[in-house]
């Protein structure tokens, strides 16, 4: 059942996350984003963080979906980031405060901004969390804060600034969002929301986040700051049709009470369902497996006994032929059905050639059919459809051999062939 399951069911590709671990790098990626993809059924594929993977992406078709999540911060010349007017004083303090964000990895850049610009090109399900929505946005021509305490909290009021990484308080921090009306965060969240505040309390684990929104798409969530903290592309949003391209820079998937793997509140689940859900269904459109395929063709019992008695007869003639023998007389009857399916061949063959010929053609090809026969439900069933198969070789395969004296295979004179062995 297992190994059924592993072609059934589509495939999401996750970028793992290189770390240092005993003087070696390893390779890793959350179980929490794996654990919710295989349970709403899809089959996480995790591609490695190696130098040149990002030449490989095609190796790892079919993609049915992509989850790209946490990671470094990314390369700032993907991005117009020459206008932070950040000093190097600045720079310095950051990369001091951030040291485990700051490490550039460009080969995870290359590997990711490669797989959201297919997602984007193929309209394949795409879901950012926290890095994969900020890598979205700059695939789609959108810009980031390189640091949003030097860049965005400075210029607001004490009132509206936000910590949006607590390194003390790491998984137990949370801060407000406001959840913008008629998106699909408001309907995962409903229940939670205050129906005049809108607010609901995420996690935060990110020093920098969305500058500039690529045009194609639309806020979702703000934080009291103004940062964007989710957004979409409403015109690729429809999870029953297979279409989902979304980025939230909070981790849903880690909002989880203190010792317990229970929710902060219903809808945390709901973008790996609704994600996942959209990944079947694109699945299914690029298979075509939404339509029920085509019964085989059963042979009755008549057609089967036919298709013996035939493959026997050839089976005679071939032992003639290839030992010199003469005929046998008791075998006499046993070849008339062979004789007669050539004569029908012939007769076929004579009139295709007519044919033909008063088309314009040399009248050379030689052209095999079957005899008409009738379907399971009864229709007539034309020759041609006939095939290796769906008449289980009822005569397809089997080799005609025929004397070169141009008598058949009960000794009655025909018209010469310029061939003695054919195979149907």
């Amino acid at each position: 059942m297992a190994s059924d399951l592993s072609v059934i069911l589509p495939r999401v590709l996750i970028v793992s996350r290189r770390t240092l671990r005993k003087n070696k790098f390893v390779d890793f990626v959350g179980e929490y984003h794996l654990d919710l993809i295989v349970g709403y059924g899809a089959a996480p594929v995790i591609i490695p963080r190696v130098t040149g993977v990002h030449r490989l992406l095609e190796s790892f078709e079919p993609i049915h979906g992509v989850l790209l999540c946490e990671g470094e911060d990314i390369d700032p010349s993907r991005y117009e980031a020459e206008h932070s007017g950040l000093s190097p004083e600045e720079f310095e303090e950051i990369r001091r405060l951030h040291a485990s964000d700051t490490a550039i990895d460009k080969e995870k850049d290359s590997i990711e901004l490669g797989l959201a610009k297919l997602c984007l090109e193929r309209n394949i399900p795409y879901l950012g969390i926290c890095r994969g929505s900020q890598v979205l946005n700059v695939a789609c021509g959108g810009t980031l804060y390189q640091d949003i305490g030097k860049e965005l909290q400075k210029k607001r009021p004490q009132c509206e600034r936000v910590v949006h990484i607590d390194y003390d308080n790491y998984d137990g921090h949370r801060h407000v969002v406001k959840v913008l009306p008629n998106t699909p965060l408001n309907h995962w969240f409903q229940e939670s929301l205050d129906g005049e505040k809108m607010e609901i309390l995420v996690n935060s684990y990110h020093h920098q986040g969305v500058k500039i929104l690529a045009q194609r798409f639309v806020p979702m969530a703000f934080a009291p700051d103004g940062l964007i903290e989710g957004f979409y592309d409403p015109d690729a949003y429809n999870p029953e049709e297979g279409k989902f391209i979304m980025g939230l820079q909070f981790h849903p998937e880690r909002m989880r009470r203190s010792d317990s793997d229970e929710f902060d509140y219903p809808g945390c689940p709901y973008a790996y369902q609704e994600f996942v859900k959209a990944v079947i269904a694109y699945q299914k459109r690029v298979n075509g497996s939404t339509a029920s395929p085509p019964k085989p063709l059963q042979l009755d019992k008549e057609m089967e006994k036919r298709r013996k008695i035939i493959v026997r007869s050839f089976s005679i003639a071939k032992d003639m032929y290839t030992t010199g023998r003469g005929m046998n007389s008791s075998k006499e009857s046993e070849l008339k059905a062979g004789a007669e399916f050539l004569e029908f061949e012939h007769s076929t063959e004579l009139a295709t050639r007519e044919q033909v010929e008063a088309n314009g053609g040399d009248g050379e090809e030689r052209v095999f059919v079957f005899p008409e026969t009738k379907d399971e439900r009864g229709e007539r069933k034309s020759s041609k459809e006939l095939n290796d198969e769906n008449v289980s070789g009822a005569v397809v395969g089997a080799h005609v051999f025929l004397p070169h004296d141009g008598t058949d295979l009960l000794g009655n004179s025909r018209p010469k062939t310029s061939w003695h062995c054919q195979r149907f």
